[in-house]
C-alpha cells in the first residue's frame, strides 16, 4: 500500500470516529499545521488504527487508557468520543479508567472520570 492509499484508509478511519471534527481540523489546517495533520491520518490512523491485529474498540480503550496515564485530557476527550463510536460503552470505559487508576495514579483516573463525564453530557445533549 503506497502513502496516499495509507492517507487515504487513514481519513477513512477518522471521520468514521471522529465525523465532523476531522473535516474540521483538515479545514482548517494552516501551512504550519498541514503536515502533522497529514502525518496524523497516515501514521496514527492509517497505519496503526487499520491494522488488523486489534479491533478498533480494543485500540481505543488502549487509547484512552494512555492518554489518560499520561494526563492529556483534551486529546482524551476525543478519543472518549471515538472510542463510543467505535463500539466501547460507557461501562467498558468506566472499567478502563479505574484500571488506569491504579497502575497511573488516582489524580490521572480523576482527571480521566471528569473528562469522560463532560463528553457523555455533551453527547446526550
Amino acid at each position: 500500500m503506497d502513502r496516499d492509499e495509507t492517507f487515504e484508509r487513514g481519513l477513512g478511519i477518522r471521520r468514521e470516529m471522529f465525523g465532523a471534527l476531522t473535516e474540521e481540523h483538515l479545514r482548517n489546517a494552516d501551512d504550519f499545521m498541514r503536515e502533522l495533520q497529514d502525518m496524523v491520518t497516515t501514521y496514527c490512523f492509517g497505519e496503526i488504527w487499520g491494522r488488523e491485529g486489534l479491533g478498533r474498540n480494543i485500540r481505543s480503550m488502549l487509547t484512552i487508557s494512555l492518554l489518560a496515564a499520561q494526563g492529556r485530557s483534551e486529546e482524551l476527550k476525543w478519543h472518549v468520543k471515538g472510542a463510543l463510536a467505535n463500539g466501547v460503552t460507557q461501562d467498558e470505559i468506566k472499567e478502563v479508567f479505574l484500571h488506569t487508576a491504579v497502575y497511573a495514579g488516582i489524580p490521572a483516573g480523576v482527571a480521566a472520570f471528569f473528562a469522560a463525564r463532560e463528553v457523555f453530557a455533551e453527547q446526550a445533549a
